[in-house]
């Protein structure tokens, strides 16, 4: 419990202790009101405070508002005990439903705990400790067994298994060492790893992350704006008919005390505060629980969109494959199969795709090869470059089509890398790629959980596009397209389909597309500044089932914030009839008003809990 929750819990204890004497005192006149002015100044006078400044700012109609208006009336007209009363539950209730947030917030912090607090920055041969945000891209650190890692970089010495459960929500161990790139926020567990740091610590991963988490709150669901729009209405229009109340009936009976009395019930069982509170602690928490799994939502409208997803567009290349390619075959013509692929390693070796990636590991050019020169990539079709004086090019069909240069017909399964010298056809190399494990899983999954149609787009050969959508499912694929091609792809999926539109991609060349789709969801794209500026949810892992869990997730979170709505609204519309009819007597709204709000919390807080 914080510190100001412990003074409001000590002057709970104070007030109720002060109003059971003041009850018991056998006083009258000014002596029975100063007795039970001091337990509901004790217990009340930050409610009165946090009332005034809200009308000094122009936000008249609050909750704050409503229990100071019922409490002082019910002091006017003489009920004393009850005034104190209905303040006391009430700060009972508002004490719970901080504790509650609160203990929603610690659960998030805990569970992502990836914040580091000190980097061992290594300098002239000295190691010290220091704030992350002073060291700067391209430093040497050094992490020990048990320590996280602050700062994103690559190991430069040592090898170990990083616990990155933190990060993605997967409980195996992963291997790395001298070479690999390794991103912050993980833990690691057994070698001492120096790590040349890529980036300064407030572009890092763990940055971002929490950045995503706590900006989230930003964005508000549907349910949530629905919430604010109907408080701003419902309050005036309650105060209003408590006044009406209090004014009419006793015109035709003269009973003027008695509805004034039901007038201020009526007015304190109209106090919106279980719908206020516990709507934006379900989405809150359900944000936090997905970030434990290693999903990162935007908020709380991405929640809601998702629930509605009717059409999923993939991206194949390191979304539904794993995007770790190999040579798997080598068909030269004019010269020999190490030659022709040394030379598609000169010209692919300042490219990061990772077909270029893949055939530049597997010839591993010698230190005194030639460099390529005005080397250009070209997206969607490959490269061209000048080696040895003369014009190489490498990549697919369209590519040497383009450039006049007649390519044989090639039935290979794998993205075919065609290479040509001065005009001259060399022959080709395949490199394949990998399904990954979950991702036909994921699409049955997604399509349970209400998705009607699963499209994949890829620049990839038709053959291969092909051999893929019919081992996973895929209802329709579309091949051979250029980045801009997916955008006009998804344009038109968005004027034809119903629902919401989802498009996931690896988040390398993918941001145009993830940025016009309904919704983006990046695969493990935390390196990519452009894919998380664009995408809406970002997959920590590598995983597409995770996909599923965020559909799961939301539709679970909009179904707490609508249980939580229709269970407050319909006590509230009853106990307000109970009490513009004169059954419900003060202390009975109140106990109901703060009852359903606890409930609702309760309830609210379940959002957290996510397998």
């Amino acid at each position: 419990m914080e510190k100001e929750q412990e003074i409001q819990l000590a002057k709970i204890i104070a007030g109720a202790a002060l109003l059971v004497a003041a009850w018991l005192l056998p006083t009258s006149g000014i002596v029975r009101l100063l007795t039970f002015l001091v337990p509901y100044l004790i217990v009340g006078g930050g409610v009165l405070l946090e009332a005034g400044e809200n009308i000094l700012h122009g936000e008249v109609f609050d909750e704050d508002f409503l229990m100071a208006i019922a409490t002082i009336s019910a002091f006017a007209i003489g009920e004393y005990p009850e005034a104190v009363f209905v303040m006391l539950f009430f700060q009972v209730g508002e004490l719970f439903e901080d504790m509650a947030e609160d203990r929603t917030r610690e659960s998030i912090e805990k569970l992502m705990d990836i914040r580091p607090d000190y980097a061992n920055l290594e300098k002239n041969g000295e190691v010290r400790q220091v704030e992350p945000q002073t060291v700067e891209a391209g430093s040497v650190i050094v992490v020990k067994p048990g320590e996280k890692i602050p700062i994103d970089g690559v190991i430069v010495e040592g090898s170990s298994s990083l616990d990155t459960m933190a990060l993605t929500g997967e409980a195996l161990p992963q291997d790395v060492t001298a070479g690999d790139e390794v991103i912050s926020g993980c833990v690691n567990q057994s070698g001492v790893l120096r790590i040349r740091t890529t980036k300064s610590f407030g572009e890092s991963t763990v940055s971002k992350i929490l950045e995503l988490v706590e900006n989230s709150a930003e964005n508000k669901s549907k349910s949530e704006r629905f919430i604010t729009k109907f408080a701003k209405v419902y309050t005036p229009m309650v105060v209003i008919c408590a006044l009406l109340l209090a004014v009419i009936p006793p015109l035709f009976d003269k009973h003027w005390a008695d509805w004034i009395r039901i007038a201020l019930i009526f007015l304190v069982i109209s106090c919106p505060c279980a719908l206020v509170v516990s709507v934006p602690l379900a989405f809150f928490g359900g944000i936090g629980g997905a970030s434990t799994c290693g999903i990162l939502i935007k908020g709380g409208n991405i929640l809601d969109d998702l629930t509605e997803v009717k059409t999923v567009v993939f991206d194949k290349t390191g979304t539904l494959t794993k995007g770790s390619f190999s040579v798997t075959a080598i068909h030269a013509e004019k010269i020999s199969e190490q030659a022709l692929l040394e030379l598609a390693a000169r010209a692919e070796q300042y490219s990061t795709h990772p077909v270029a990636k893949a055939i530049c590991r597997a010839c591993k050019l010698t230190p005194d090869a030639a460099d390529a020169e005005n080397v250009q990539e070209l997206a969607g079709h490959g490269v061209s470059a000048q080696i040895d004086g003369r014009t190489v090019l490498a990549g697919n069909e369209r590519l040497l089509r383009q450039n006049g240069i007649e390519v044989p017909a090639c039935t290979c399964v794998g993205t075919v890398v065609h290479l040509a010298e001065d005009g001259n056809y060399l022959g080709y190399i395949v490199v394949g790629d990998e399904v990954k494990a979950d991702a036909a899983e994921a699409i049955r999954e997604l399509k349970k959980r209400g998705v009607e149609k699963t499209i994949m787009l890829t620049g990839d050969r038709k053959e291969n596009a092909d051999a893929v959508a019919a081992l996973l499912g895929i209802d329709e694929y579309h091949a051979e397209l250029l980045p801009s091609d997916k955008v006009t792809h998804v344009e038109r999926l968005l004027q034809e389909n119903s629902g919401k539109l989802l498009f996931v991609g690896d988040g390398v060349n993918d941001a145009p597309v993830l940025a016009r789709a309904d919704i983006g969801a990046a695969m493990g794209a935390l390196g990519s500044d452009a894919a998380v500026a664009a995408a809406d949810v970002v997959l920590m892992d590598d995983q597409p089932g995770k996909l599923a869990k965020a559909v799961q997730i939301a539709a679970r979170i909009r179904s707490i914030a609508r249980q939580n709505i229709a269970f407050a609204i319909a006590v509230k519309v009853a106990m307000l009839i109970l009490g513009a009819l004169g059954f419900a007597a003060m202390w009975q709204a109140v106990f109901a008003d703060v009852g359903v709000m606890v409930l609702a919390v309760l309830n609210s807080v379940r959002a957290m809990k996510v397998k």
